[in-house]
């Protein structure tokens, strides 16, 4: 009987696409807990000389049900890194770690530009934290649309 050969397949980029994922998902994290900061102790030095900081962390939109939105991006990163750091763990996360990775960035990337619309259009203000938040997860979502093509059949 035939033995089905696998194809030899020696992609190096898999490693580096996890780290620099893994890299995006912790600076997302330190911007949102600047975010928090600010928010939490209004300290307007922290806006380093841009108005727009104050005008949209403090704007009716940057809560959900008093919650402000930070806690949510921290929340979000957060389960990103966890994921990446079990995929090398545990069989599930191996498997499925790239999709559900691609999932969240989804969301996030769609809320941060719906937040970002809002920003220009309704806030009229523009933070550039909100906005380094926006890069990241967008970035994370690029990586892990990457991912999910190099992603070997399991």
């Amino acid at each position: 009987m035939a033995h089905r050969i696998k194809p030899f397949h020696n992609d190096k980029t898999g490693p580096a696409l996890y780290w620099v994922t893994f890299v995006l998902a912790c600076l997302g994290v330190l911007d949102d807990i600047y975010l928090l900061v600010y928010k939490l102790t209004n300290n307007s030095a922290m806006c380093l000389g841009n108005g727009g900081c104050h005008d949209v962390n403090f704007s009716t939109y940057s809560e959900i049900g008093g919650i402000p939105l930070s806690v949510f991006g921290i929340i979000t990163f957060l389960v990103i890194a966890g994921i990446l750091f079990l995929e090398p763990r545990l069989k599930i996360a191996k498997e499925n770690g790239s999709l559900a990775i691609f999932g969240i960035s989804l969301a996030g990337v769609a809320f941060t530009a719906y937040l970002t619309w809002l920003e220009i259009y309704v806030i009229h203000a523009i933070c550039p934290f909100c906005v380094a938040t926006a890069v990241i997860i967008a970035l994370i979502f690029i990586l892990a649309i990457i991912r999910l093509f190099k992603q070997p059949a399991l």
